[in-house]
C-alpha cells in the first residue's frame, strides 16, 4: 500500500494560505478526517492514533493490507477558530474542574518526540475557522481522506410540542447556554434575555427539565454577578443576570429518584448563600410509589439514595424556614408543562407555564408519568426548555443515513450506514446522553470499527492534509492551526482583558476578534 505522499505545512493563516516546504515521503500513510473538536473528536482522534501503534507494536497488523503502515496523520475540523466544543461552550463557567479535560486534548496537537520510537508515526492537526457543509463538503473530504469521522455533536433542540411555545420569552436551555460561555453564534441572544429580563431581581424564569443542564440554568441565573466574576462566563451574561435571578423553579414531569441530575449539581443549589433551595415534601412522597422503593432498593441505587436524602433534607428545611432570602430556586417535581401562556397585557410575551400534575405508573425502572387532570400556573417572564440537545444533518444525507425524529446519524458500532470509510462518533452517534468521559467508550467502539474497515481501504493515492489545504486555499478559506489557535488563547488570558486577577481567560465573542490575533 506504500504511496509518495506529499506532506506541506502551512505557513501563512491569510486567505490566500502560502506554503512554505514541502517533504516527500515514502512512508505508507493513513489520512483520516474528523468533523468537529469537541470531546468525542479528541477521543476518537486520541484512541485511533494510540490503538494502531499498539496493534502494530504487537504484530496485530501482520497479515493485513494495512501491515506496512507507517503513519496516520488525522485532521480535525472546527467551524470556529478555537477547538474543544461544548468543553469550552457547554460546561459551566462555574465548573473550571471540569473545563480542565482541555489540558489533556491539548497534548494530541504538541509535536511528537522524535526520539521516541515508534511502529507507526502520528500526526494530528487541527483545522478551525473551516465549516464542513458550507466550506467544504463530506463529499470533498471522502475524496481526500482514507477515512472520515463525524464528531460534531448535537447543534439543535428538542421541542415540547405544547402550545405558546412561540411565545418571546420561550427559548432552550442550549441557547442559553452557549450565550452565557460566549459562543459567537448566540451572542445575539443577548437582547432577547435582556428584553424579558429587564429586571432581575424582579424575574422570575422556569426551566423545563431536570437534567444537570437545566441545574446548571438555575445555579447561573441564581448566582448572578458577585458568584460569577471570577470564572470564564461572557462578560455580556454578566450585564444581563445581574444580580441574580428572583424566582427560578426547575420543574419535570416524573419524580425526584427519575430525575437526571446528579448529586453534585444538587448539592450546589443548596449552598447558593443568598438563595432559598426550596422542595416540597408532599411531592417528593407523592413519587415515593411501590415502584420508586423497589428502585431505590434495587442494585446500584446509591446515587438515587443519596439524592433521595439530600432532597428530604431539604424539604424539611424548606417547611421550617422563617426568614426567606433575596432569591429562590424551586425544584418541582410531578408536573408536566401543556402550554406557555400569555401575559394579560401582552399577547406575544411569556407569562405563565401550565403544568398538569401528575402521577407514577409503571414497572420499576420503567415508570411513567400520566396525567391527574389537575392543573397549576407558574408564573415566568423567561422559559427554558431543558429535555435534551438533537442533533442535525450535513448536506447530502436523508433517511438512509440518519435518524430526523432522533437526531442521530444511523450506524453499526460508529460505522455510518452506506457510506464508504464514513464513521460516526459521539452524541451524534448515541444521542445527547452521558458526560464528557461517556465519550471514552463511545471513541473506542468507534476506533475498532474503523481499524476493521481500515483493512478494505483502496490503494489508491490520496492527498490527504495537503489536499484539503490546497482545497481551502482554492476556496479563499482562512483556516487557524495549532499555532493560531495559542495565539488567541494567549490574549484572551490576558491581563488587560480581565475582569479580575481569578479570572482565567475574557473569551472573544466574535470570529474577526479571534482572527486578528492572527
Amino acid at each position: 500500500m506504500s504511496r509518495i505522499n506529499l506532506i506541506r505545512r502551512q505557513s501563512n493563516l491569510t486567505k490566500k494560505s502560502y506554503y512554505h516546504s514541502t517533504s516527500i515521503s515514502l512512508k505508507p500513510k493513513i489520512s483520516v478526517a474528523i468533523v468537529g473538536s469537541g470531546p468525542s473528536a479528541c477521543y476518537t482522534a486520541k484512541y485511533l492514533s494510540s490503538t494502531l501503534k499498539q496493534q502494530s507494536k504487537k504484530g496485530l497488523l501482520t497479515g493485513t493490507n494495512i501491515d506496512d503502515l507507517e503513519r496516520v496523520d488525522i485532521d480535525i475540523m472546527e467551524k470556529l477558530p478555537i477547538p474543544f466544543g461544548l468543553v469550552r461552550m457547554g460546561v459551566a463557567p462555574d465548573h473550571p474542574e471540569v473545563k480542565n479535560v482541555e489540558n489533556d486534548f491539548a497534548q494530541l496537537f504538541a509535536p511528537s518526540d522524535s526520539e521516541k520510537e515508534e511502529n507507526i508515526e502520528s500526526s494530528i492537526e487541527f483545522f478551525g475557522n473551516v465549516g464542513v457543509g458550507t466550506d467544504v463538503s463530506v463529499e470533498e473530504l471522502r475524496s481526500l481522506y482514507d477515512v472520515v469521522v463525524l464528531a460534531y455533536g448535537c447543534e439543535s433542540d428538542r421541542k415540547l410540542g405544547i402550545p405558546g411555545e412561540d411565545l418571546e420569552g420561550v427559548y432552550s436551555a442550549r441557547e442559553f447556554v452557549s450565550w452565557y460561555n460566549g459562543h459567537p453564534d448566540y451572542v445575539h441572544m443577548g437582547e432577547k434575555f435582556q428584553k424579558v429580563l429587564h429586571d432581575p431581581r424582579n424575574s422570575s424564569v422556569v426551566v423545563v427539565g431536570q437534567g444537570n443542564v437545566a441545574l446548571d440554568c438555575a445555579r447561573i441565573l441564581a448566582k448572578g454577578r458577585d458568584g460569577l466574576n471570577d470564572t470564564d462566563i461572557a462578560k455580556h451574561a454578566l450585564e444581563v443576570i445581574g444580580d441574580g435571578v428572583k424566582t427560578t423553579t426547575v420543574l419535570g414531569r416524573r419524580g425526584h429518584v427519575q430525575g437526571a441530575f446528579t448529586i453534585k449539581e444538587l448539592r450546589e443549589l443548596t449552598k447558593l448563600g443568598d438563595t432559598d433551595f426550596i422542595v416540597e415534601m408532599s411531592e417528593l412522597e407523592a413519587g415515593n410509589t411501590e415502584a420508586t422503593q423497589a428502585e431505590l432498593d434495587g442494585k446500584g441505587a446509591r446515587p438515587k439514595i443519596r439524592i433521595d436524602k439530600l432532597l428530604r433534607d431539604a424539604a424539611e428545611k424548606s417547611g421550617s424556614a422563617s426568614s426567606k432570602k433575596e432569591k429562590q430556586v424551586k425544584l418541582r417535581f410531578l408536573l408536566n408543562p401543556t402550554e406557555f401562556l400569555a401575559k394579560n397585557s401582552d399577547h406575544t410575551r411569556l407569562g405563565q407555564v401550565r403544568c398538569e400534575r401528575t402521577k407514577l405508573e409503571g414497572e420499576p425502572g420503567h415508570q411513567r408519568a400520566v396525567g391527574t387532570g389537575g392543573f397549576e400556573d407558574i408564573t415566568a417572564d423567561m422559559a427554558l426548555v431543558s429535555i435534551g440537545y438533537k442533533g442535525v444533518p450535513l448536506p447530502g444525507m436523508d433517511e438512509s443515513n440518519f435518524d430526523f425524529k432522533r437526531g442521530v446519524v444511523k450506524n453499526t458500532h460508529g460505522k455510518v450506514h452506506g457510506v464508504e470509510n464514513t464513521f460516526v462518533s459521539g452524541w451524534l452517534k448515541r444521542g445527547p446522553s452521558g458526560i464528557i468521559g461517556t465519550n471514552i467508550v463511545d471513541a473506542k467502539d468507534t476506533v475498532s470499527s474503523i481499524i476493521k474497515d481500515l483493512q478494505n481501504v483502496p490503494e489508491d493515492e490520496i492527498e490527504g492534509r495537503y489536499g484539503l489545504q490546497t482545497l481551502l486555499a482554492k476556496k479563499k478559506v482562512q483556516y487557524v492551526d495549532w499555532d493560531g489557535f495559542l495565539k488567541i488563547d494567549k490574549e484572551e488570558k490576558s491581563k488587560t482583558r480581565l475582569r479580575t486577577d481569578s479570572q482565567p481567560r475574557e473569551k472573544f465573542t466574535n470570529i474577526d476578534d479571534m482572527l486578528k490575533c492572527l
